[in-house]
C-alpha cells in the first residue's frame, strides 16, 4: 500500500510542477510524468492490460503534444497568476487524495489476490469455450469485448496521429478558403 502513496505523491508533484512551469514543453513533459506514475499504479493494482493501454497512449498523447509546442511556435506561457494556480492545485490534491483515501482503505493487503474469478476460469473455460488453451478462451471469449475497446483505442489513437501529422491537404496560414459558387 506504501508504494501506491509513494507513486501518488509523485504524481502530484509532477503536476504541481506541470501547473507552475512557464514553459509549455517542460509542462507538457510533466504532464508525462504524471501519465508514467498512473502506469506504474496500474502496474502496482496488478492490472497489465490498462499499463500498457496507458503507455502506449501516454507516449502518442506526449508526441502528439510535443510536436504540437515545438512546430507552433507556443512554447511559453504568459501573464499566469500563480496564486490562483496553486489555490486550484491544492484544492484539487486535497480532493485526489481524499478520494484515492476512500478508495484504497478497503483494497485486500498487498499479496493477497485482488480477482477471485480466476479460480472459475482456469477450471472452466477450456469447457466452455472449446479453446486450444485458457489464455486464448479468456482473451478471445470472455474478454472478447474489453480485447475488442482495446485495439478500438489503439488503432484509433494511431488514426489520430496521421491525420494531425499528415502534410498532404493542409493550408497553409496565409491560404483563405474560396467561396461557394
Amino acid at each position: 500500500m506504501l508504494e501506491l502513496y509513494v507513486v501518488m505523491a509523485f504524481m502530484l508533484i509532477a503536476s504541481a510542477i506541470a501547473v507552475s512551469l512557464r514553459g509549455l514543453l517542460s509542462s507538457v513533459i510533466s504532464v508525462g510524468a504524471v501519465g508514467l506514475g498512473l502506469c506504474v499504479m496500474f502496474l502496482l493494482l496488478k492490472a497489465p492490460d490498462l499499463a500498457i493501454t496507458q503507455l502506449v497512449v501516454e507516449i502518442l498523447m506526449l508526441v502528439i503534444l510535443i510536436r504540437a509546442t515545438i512546430g507552433r511556435g507556443v512554447s511559453r506561457i504568459f501573464h499566469r497568476s500563480s496564486v490562483w494556480i496553486f489555490a486550484v492545485f491544492f484544492v484539487f490534491a486535497a480532493g485526489f487524495l481524499a478520494a484515492a483515501w476512500v478508495s484504497l482503505k478497503d483494497m485486500p493487503a498487498f499479496g493477497e489476490p485482488l480477482m477471485r474469478v480466476s479460480d472459475y476460469f482456469i477450471r472452466n473455460a477450456l469447457e466452455r469455450t472449446g479453446a486450444a488453451n485458457i489464455v486464448t478462451s479468456v482473451v478471445l471469449d470472455f474478454r472478447a469485448y474489453d480485447t475488442l475497446g482495446e485495439a478500438t483505442i489503439l488503432f484509433t489513437s494511431v488514426i489520430g496521429v496521421l491525420a494531425l501529422m499528415r502534410s498532404k491537404g493542409r493550408k497553409k496560414t496565409d491560404e483563405r478558403d474560396e467561396p461557394d459558387s
